[in-house]
């Protein structure tokens, strides 16, 4: 495997995640989203700030970076003898990119969505499980960082319990083990009770927001 694949995709993977479509998204409708509700600029703030159209659209292009990342590393024009090893650190790039992107001062989201969307190109079974989790969850309690949580255990388990191979399992993990770190003002929040439940853009009892939601 060549320095020059090695250092491609993750440069690559690493801009496609740091791509702000949150944040970019937000400006169109002239918010700062930075400066809005919890402050993050994933898919569940946007919802929250701006409606479903805004939010939905935020997640799926969120889960698509995430995707390519993982994706085009696979492709036949990349020589190289460990495509898989290549999707693997597309992936991770992405994640990072989405936490910690150069487009907004290094300011990102939890990557959730980017996560996932990397994820179900390589283990699409174990994040079946964790998608399914995630409903679970958030229809029972109504805590998006909640079931952001549990799917990311869910994932976590699923990695290793599918047998997929070592180093898989072992990047799933730990890129779901940095899900969780994110989330961790809402762990804070949620064992203190103060944690926001999920209220739809115009609900007459929309609390004000936490730090919740996935990004």
């Amino acid at each position: 495997m060549s320095n020059f694949w090695i250092l491609t995709v993750a440069s690559v993977g690493y801009l496609l995640g740091a791509l702000p479509f949150g944040y970019l998204i937000a400006r169109v409708h002239g918010v700062d989203i930075f400066k809005v509700g919890s402050g993050n600029p994933g898919a569940t703030n946007v919802k929250r700030t701006l409606g479903a159209r805004a939010g939905n659209t935020v997640l799926v292009l969120d889960m698509l970076k995430g995707a390519l990342a993982s994706w085009w590393p696979m492709l036949p024009f990349v020589h190289s003898e460990h495509q898989w090893i290549l999707s693997l650190l597309g992936v991770v790039a992405a994640v990072l990119g989405h936490a910690f992107s150069v487009f907004t001062r290094f300011k990102g989201g939890k990557s959730v969505a980017t996560a996932c969307g990397g994820l179900v190109v390589l283990i699409p079974g174990a994040c079946g499980i964790g998608a399914l989790t995630w409903v679970v969850v958030f229809y029972a309690v109504r805590y998006v960082s909640l079931a952001s949580i549990s799917a990311a255990v869910a994932v976590i388990i699923a990695s290793w319990l599918l047998h997929y191979q070592v180093a898989v399992s072992i990047i799933a993990t730990v890129l779901a083990t940095f899900v969780i770190l994110r989330h961790h003002e809402n762990i804070r929040c949620l064992l203190n009770g103060t944690e926001s439940k999920f209220t739809r853009k115009g609900a007459a009892e929309t609390p004000k927001d936490g730090p919740g939601g996935p990004a």
